[in-house]
């Protein structure tokens, strides 16, 4: 089958390029000097997962449980959840998970700690733990060293509970101070810190350089090697991710409208939204539920009803995340066909 014989709106993926992205990032981390961890989140594909393992890859890192138990599933044995998991629900299903593969996971509160402490004990296993660090962020963490230290002194000894260091995200050189702090705090109290996590994608260097034993990326995958900024910054050469629409309505000689609509692309700002590879000067300046709104007012081509037009939407990661599969292609020949098995897995 070849990609113009589906049935749109589809999602589908150039192999060739996504292979370059996989392979260049590990080159690269590989040349700076620090293993990687790569996203699933941005994929939620566990076949994508084990190319990004055999490309160099230390591990996968998993947003939520849902998403681990996938590629638990799926064979990936080493796990990192960079993510508070309260409840006790979600504590005995990752107890569950780390007692057949190794899994980390992320705290930044005593209470975090020892709920997943309490599972241990109530199911067995034992789950590797790092001290979230909020270097700016402002999202999750520990507000200070000093508070790392406190918080490491009261959960190193937990059972159920392998201490092994701290994370933070994004990295960034002005945070060197705030982590060799930490560092030193918590390993004069006699707790080791065998691991410094950093994270952002393009960020290895910086995470070499700041003193992290390693990093976390993920939307190099569809991104290229910085994430997408704006529609200027979108290229045919780096992102593989498509979206394949049809024009269903030619209403006036400036717009038409595409059968891909926010249930299709995501609603993600900035507009105009997305880049057209048949035809660059074409913007999506709106979006109906259903209903892709393109602006056509700049371009010379007479559009008809039927015609196709293919997409890289801005927000790769949150699009694909709406569609049941990716179809994988090589030239125009449809090689694969992958169930997104992590969609949805937010839990």
């Amino acid at each position: 089958m070849l990609i113009h014989d589906l049935d749109t709106p589809t999602v589908v993926c150039d192999l060739d390029k996504l292979e370059q992205n996989i392979n260049s990032y590990a080159d690269n981390a590989k040349s700076v000097g620090i293993p990687l961890w790569s996203h699933t989140k941005s994929h939620k594909i566990p076949e994508i997962a084990h190319m990004q393992i055999k490309s160099g890859s230390i591990g996968v890192c998993c947003q939520k449980v849902g998403e681990a138990e996938i590629m638990v599933a799926a064979g990936i044995t080493n796990i990192i959840i960079p993510y508070n998991i309260v409840g006790a629900s979600k504590v005995d299903r990752l107890l569950r998970l780390a007692r057949r593969v190794q899994i980390t996971v992320a705290v930044d509160s005593e209470t975090t700690a020892r709920g997943i402490s309490d599972g241990a004990l109530r199911h067995g296993g034992e789950v590797r733990t790092l001290i979230e660090l909020d270097t700016g962020s402002k999202r999750c963490g520990v507000q200070s060293p000093a508070d790392a230290q406190e918080l490491a002194r009261k959960i190193a000894d937990l059972p159920g509970i392998d201490f092994q260091g701290v994370m933070t995200y994004p990295s960034r050189t002005t945070i060197q101070p705030y982590l060799a702090e930490t560092v030193e705090r918590i390993t004069s109290d006699g707790i080791p810190v065998n691991v410094v996590s950093g994270g952002g994608t393009g960020a290895d260097r910086i995470s070499k350089e700041i003193g992290c034993t390693e990093t976390r990326a993920g939307s190099y995958v569809w991104e290229g090697l910085t994430r997408v900024q704006s529609r200027a910054d979108l290229s045919d050469e780096r992102c593989p991710l498509r979206i394949i629409t049809t024009v269903v309505s030619r209403p006036t000689s400036s717009r038409l409208i595409i059968d891909g609509g926010m249930k299709t692309f995501c609603s993600y700002p900035p507009v105009p939204y997305g880049y057209c590879v048949e035809h660059p000067e074409l913007k999506i300046m709106g979006m109906s539920i259903e209903h892709g709104h393109v602006d056509t007012s700049e371009s010379s081509h007479n559009f008809q009803v039927g015609e196709r037009l293919t997409w890289i939407p801005l927000h790769q990661e949150m699009a694909l995340n709406l569609h049941d599969e990716l179809v994988g292609y090589r030239g125009e020949q449809v090689e694969v066909v992958w169930p997104v098995w992590g969609r949805g897995k937010v839990k």
